[in-house]
């Protein structure tokens, strides 16, 4: 098969931006590419056309590939679920809940899976890049690996190692994974990429000389920083950062929203559509101040429930959503969020918790139930003045609401509850949806009296463009003559073992 791997020093290097770089790069040349992830642990998912569960890294990826998401793309996710176990997803299905050694013994089996699918895609399509996951040098998992080189040699892949200079140390970071490897696979191993670099690249130049020189191997590219530059991704480690508008604000007025850093947060690309508006600052939070003190409150997906409920209570977070209610400050939930803000959860499924009291901030009940719900729904928002609204579910419990209004008219979604300035919904991705987005936050402004106006450009033009911009890094500032030798004659079979590989 005509493929590449993408593997990284470790997680969140950039694999997963220079995997969506190489496929926006390779389809505007005219190839047909698809991305591929064997294995991912993330809370970011998505559902397909088909109805399938995948990370939404691997979504965003089909996109640059100008491709519809598929569950072959993603054959294995993990969502953690605690501090020891993880909801496994296999073809697009939650299938078990386990923990680290049960999924080691699992391995044997989703090994057929991933490669069976892995063909599949090479039969469909000219060029598959495969991202890995973590770092191919984890040497007690080497064994039983699927993702990084245990995939790269059993299809035949030559392989290309990301590192992230911004974090320092890049160069002991590219030779060490390197050099942890066997030879078998370091034979694969083609080439570096130096990723997020920032400063005067004469003077990163002769490190860049030197590597090649003791690996044998040439660093095909070195991608500059592009501040500002988002893709759907698993790791939260940006979350650090408040987020702005690429404008200032059109009216008087800026917005600014707080999202509660839930512990086990999921889905917080949704509110990447908020920060694209001119003018609104998205800040990721677990301040009761910020909280309290935000135009908009937003508590987002968790994967843990009725863990993260009683988080909030640990931490006057659920004192400070109750204060906006009673002042009638915008406060808006989201699937896991929705169920939070609720006045009862039933939950046999997650936490085995049973019944637990939620905030009580709307008129609903949750009872969780062990089929997830996988949806693409659609529907208009009656309360905004009929706009267009779709979105995705993605959840065990199902919601009912003992008053309150419906927030949507929809055939196939949950309708979702408004009481006063509370607005609980269970889809994911609605504020994608650019009349939604702007009647809502409009809606927020109103409430908060403030003179803010919204942008005109579609989110989808906003996605477009950052998908070129790494497409656009890739073409520019990657040696593509190399990376095309790569795609079409693999690894080069003179390259030298570099020692002391793992040791015995």
């Amino acid at each position: 098969m005509r493929g590449l791997l993408v593997a990284g020093t470790a997680s969140d290097v950039g694999k997963s931006v220079v995997v969506a770089g190489l496929c926006r790069w390779l389809v505007r040349r005219g190839v047909k590419v698809a991305p591929f992830k064997a294995q991912n642990m993330a809370l970011n998912s998505a559902v397909t056309p088909e109805g399938a569960e995948i990370s939404r890294a691997q979504v965003a990826q089909a996109a640059a590939a100008r491709l519809p998401p598929e569950a072959a793309m993603n054959p294995i996710l993990l969502k953690p679920s605690g501090e020891q176990t993880s909801q496994l997803v296999v073809m697009g299905r939650a299938v078990a809940e386990l923990d680290a050694r049960a999924y080691q013994e699992l391995k044997p089996q989703l090994r057929r899976v991933v490669l069976e699918v892995l063909a599949s895609l090479a039969d469909r399509f000219e060029v598959v890049i495969c991202e890995g996951a973590g770092s191919p040098a984890e040497i007690n998992l080497r064994a039983d690996d699927l993702v990084n080189l245990g995939l790269a040699r059993a299809a035949g892949l030559p392989v290309v190692v990301v590192g992230d200079i911004d974090r320092g140390g890049v160069f002991a970071s590219l030779f060490g994974t390197l050099a942890l490897l066997d030879r078998a696979d370091q034979a694969l191993v083609g080439g570096f990429l130096v990723n997020k670099f920032r400063g005067d690249l004469a003077i990163l130049t002769p490190g860049l000389d030197q590597l090649g020189r003791l690996t044998g191997r040439p660093v095909l590219g070195v991608l500059p920083w592009r501040p500002g530059l988002r893709l759907d991704a698993e790791d939260s480690v940006e979350l650090e950062t408040p987020t702005r508008g690429p404008a200032p604000p059109r009216g008087a007025d800026p917005l600014q929203v707080a999202v509660v850093r839930l512990p086990w947060l999921s889905n917080f690309t949704d509110f990447d559509p908020l920060a694209a508006e001119p003018g609104v600052t998205v800040r990721f939070t677990t301040a009761p101040a910020e909280v309290l003190g935000a135009d908009l409150a937003v508590v987002p997906g968790t994967k843990a429930t009725v863990a993260d409920l009683v988080w909030l209570r640990s931490c006057g977070l659920d004192r400070a959503l109750g204060q906006r209610a009673a002042r009638g400050l915008p406060t808006l939930g989201i699937c896991g969020g929705y169920q939070l803000l609720g006045q009862r959860i039933t939950d046999r499924v997650e936490s085995d918790a049973g019944e637990v009291a939620g905030l009580g901030l709307l008129p609903v009940e949750t009872v969780f139930a062990p089929a997830k719900v996988l949806t693409n729904p659609t529907g208009t928002a009656p309360w905004l003045g009929g706009v267009a609204a779709s979105g995705y579910e993605i959840h065990h419990g199902r919601t009912r609401a003992r008053g309150g209004e419906p927030v949507l008219d929809s055939d196939d979604g949950d309708p979702g509850c408004r009481r006063g300035a509370v607005v609980g919904l269970a889809w994911h991705g609605i504020l994608e949806a650019d009349g939604f987005r702007r009647a809502f936050l409009g809606w927020v402004a109103a409430r908060r009296d403030l003179d803010w106006v919204p942008g005109s450009r579609p989110f989808a033009a906003v996605r477009e463009q950052r998908l070129d911009v790494l497409g656009d890094l890739i073409a520019d500032h990657a040696d593509t003559a190399a990376l095309e030798r790569l795609l079409e004659e693999g690894a080069s079979p003179d390259l030298p073992f570099v020692p002391p590989g793992p040791l015995p």
